[in-house]
């Protein structure tokens, strides 16, 4: 049981995320909901509650796509805990039309990679504290569809899909620099594919003329609960304590797409993504 253990979800009222959140919960753990809407995540905490009887659920309010929102959820929670032992960074969207985020990058980037990217580095010196510690990043088989990491803010070319993906990419390279960084740390990070599941993002990212019959593919897909379960593998179960850097389908170890083992491109991918959320410290590669 996890009575003593502090967990973050985001994208943690629905689908996914709220498997997760209802599972850790019900293991005992305090977790903590990030959510973009206060009435939902309210609404979620709720349900979760009555759900598990575990009532240790607090909330944390954010449009993920703000690199201050994301300071701001980092700092309320550093305000409220003085731990983290399990931080899910499972919070998504597939944004269809090329838009910019207050910070002036491309949506699909800053909730996809940018987000999490900062999350986590904000709350290192907690995990610090707090070890050991598992981070796990969920991710998508949209990024196989990536063949260059060249045009990172898609201004070339948009194609939805891919763009999505090339933002998910980046979040696992990140993911494998951290893990290195963290060797001997008692911090683990990990990714996970968690299969074509049946959530809202499938609605976003299904072509317009194959929307109104999205339902019936959805049949077809896995449940949300069958879809957490990788990440739920990776945040709680004994059998992983202490392994890191890995990329998890169905709660087995499995090789990424080829380029995401390009050292030199994980740090150079790191090194932007550091540039571009204001943590100019992290740069390794100044050019």
């Amino acid at each position: 049981m996890m009575q003593n253990k502090i967990a973050l979800v985001t994208g943690a009222n629905t689908g996914i995320g709220k498997v997760i959140t209802t599972e850790l919960a019900h293991k005992g753990a305090t977790v903590v909901l990030v959510s973009r809407d206060r009435h939902r995540g309210e609404e979620a905490m709720r349900e979760i509650a009555a759900t598990t009887g575990n009532s240790s659920l607090d909330l944390l309010v954010a449009d993920l796509s703000s690199q201050q929102a994301v300071r701001d959820i980092a700092e309320q929670f550093q305000q409220r805990y003085s731990q983290l032992h399990i931080l899910v960074n499972n919070a998504g969207a597939h944004v269809q039309q090329r838009q910019m985020s207050i910070d002036g990058i491309e949506m699909n980037l800053a909730i996809n990679h940018l987000a999490s990217f900062l999350l986590t580095n904000l709350l290192l010196d907690t995990m610090r504290k707090s070890t050991p510690v598992r981070v796990v990043n969920v991710l998508s088989d949209a990024m196989t569809r990536v063949n260059s990491l060249e045009d990172l803010q898609s201004e070339q070319a948009f194609v939805p899909f891919e763009v999505y993906g090339k933002a998910k990419l980046m979040q696992l390279m990140c993911g494998y620099v951290l893990a290195r960084k963290l060797t001997g740390t008692g911090i683990t990070v990990n990714a996970l594919h968690p299969g074509i599941t049946a959530t809202k993002i499938i609605n976003d990212v299904a072509p317009p003329p194959m929307r109104p019959i999205i339902g019936i593919f959805k049949l077809f897909m896995q449940s949300p609960k069958k879809g957490a379960s990788t990440a739920l593998y990776l945040a709680t179960s004994p059998e992983v304590e202490g392994i890191t850097g890995q990329y998890f389908i169905k709660s087995k170890p499995e090789r990424s797409v080829p380029i995401s083992y390009d050292k030199e491109l994980q740090q150079r991918i790191w090194d932007v993504s550091a540039q571009l959320v204001g943590l100019d410290h992290l740069v390794e590669h100044h050019a």
